[in-house]
């Protein structure tokens, strides 16, 4: 099937195009036109009236959504949360496990595995949050299965199974360097997460292979003295290291606008991913969480003690819009972040992460207002993803200059 997306303003690794046009052919993209001339031989034509088309979001830290969690482990289960996230705006998504026992892992690798023979499914691999993590960072995390690195376990997961992409680790945990350099080895991305390293802690951990930092400024020190005198903590060193890039969870919350708009600033689109890190109650009609320690509060996930954030409810597209209303970033720069860098990072960007002849076409029509009006996924329309209500963002926490 050919399918004409004509008269919009469509962004492309050159630019913005006024007027264009983005043809798909069955799955993929057949050709981005300057032209918004209605051309012959289509099988269906769109009207973008005008609007922002971009490519499809990519999200590489969700743990659930629609009232599912991949903790579930069931094929229904990730389906529901791929497909909750996909109206949103998410057109490739990495199931993301918190810290679990074995078996759970293998469990859901077993479901993903599954899933990714579909060459048409959204869902791009796995992602372990955990269980090497330090306990005295670890936030949400169920503190009973945090535990060190095990090479049996984490090379038994590895090996045999074929859908693991990312495994984060607090890195000055004994043997955390010798998996990074495994998982490097591997093909499998290392990251840096619920930590209390200090600088040389991050600096191992990067020649060891960990090339990212899990959601930025969450569950892990910044600045701080040891008695008298002041150490840098695994903020500043990650910003030290030029080369590492970090996701962040980008609700306006978890990260407020000043910190996001410094993070932008020091890292740059390159090296700034989008993630929802979103939890079962994100876009479900159930006011629970799937984790009964949490609630639900000012917009956010948080243990019920208020101790810690737990997560977000957020989407994809609430992350772009945040970016560009509170945050005060050009669209094209809120849209590569949630789209091109975390393809690039990683690395599927040969077929998504752009909208550019022979990738797949993933493709999010946003009006003037950053709300977005509809979703292809693989040439595919998505039902119901022109009738998402307009995403919520905070208030900006700090005044706009110079603009």
């Amino acid at each position: 099937m050919l399918i004409q997306v004509y008269n919009g303003h469509i962004l492309t690794p050159e630019g913005w195009i006024d007027g264009g046009s983005v043809i798909i052919e069955d799955s993929r993209i057949k050709e981005v036109s300057k032209s918004s001339r209605q051309m012959d031989g289509m099988d269906k034509r769109i009207d973008a009236h005008g609007m922002h088309v971009v490519p499809g979001g990519i999200d590489l830290h969700c743990h659930g959504g629609g009232g599912c969690d991949f903790q579930e482990c069931k094929p229904e289960s990730f389906n529901t949360v791929a497909q909750t996230h996909l109206r949103h705006g998410t057109t490739a998504i990495y199931a993301t496990l918190s810290s679990s026992q074995l078996h759970m892992m293998e469990q859901a690798c077993q479901t993903c595995d599954e899933l990714m023979r579909d060459p048409r499914s959204t869902i791009m691999g796995m992602h372990m949050e955990g269980p090497y993590l330090n306990p005295s960072r670890a936030g949400a995390q169920m503190p009973e299965v945090i535990r060190i690195p095990d090479p049996a376990e984490y090379k038994h997961i590895v090996e045999d199974f074929d859908c693991m992409r990312r495994w984060d680790t607090a890195p000055e945990l004994p043997g955390a360097v010798e998996m990074g350099r495994y998982l490097t080895s591997k093909g499998v991305i290392a990251a840096i997460a619920h930590t209390a390293a200090e600088y040389y802690d991050v600096w191992n951990a990067w020649e060891a292979g960990y090339k990212l930092a899990t959601h930025f400024y969450n569950a892990m020190p910044g600045f701080h003295n040891v008695r008298e005198f002041k150490h840098a903590g695994t903020v500043e060193s990650i910003y030290l290291l030029n080369d590492m890039a970090v996701e962040v969870i980008a609700d306006g919350i978890h990260v407020p606008a000043t910190l996001l708009n410094l993070v932008y600033h020091i890292k740059g689109v390159e090296r700034t991913a989008l993630c929802t890190d979103a939890l079962a109650v994100t876009d479900s009609d159930s006011e629970h969480a799937f984790d009964p320690r949490v609630i639900i509060e000012d917009g956010v996930c948080k243990l019920s003690d208020r101790s810690a954030l737990a997560g977000s409810i957020a989407t994809m597209d609430r992350l772009i819009k945040t970016m560009v209303r509170v945050v005060d970033v050009p669209l094209h720069d809120a849209v590569r972040m949630a789209s091109e860098t975390p393809a690039r990072i990683m690395g599927i960007y040969d077929r998504k992460g752009s909208l550019q002849r022979g990738k797949d076409a993933d493709i999010l029509l946003l009006d003037s207002d950053i709300n977005l009006r509809g979703v292809f996924s693989m040439g595919e329309f998505v039902k119901g993803s022109d009738r998402i209500a307009p995403a919520e963002i905070v208030p900006r926490d700090y005044p706009v200059t110079g603009s």
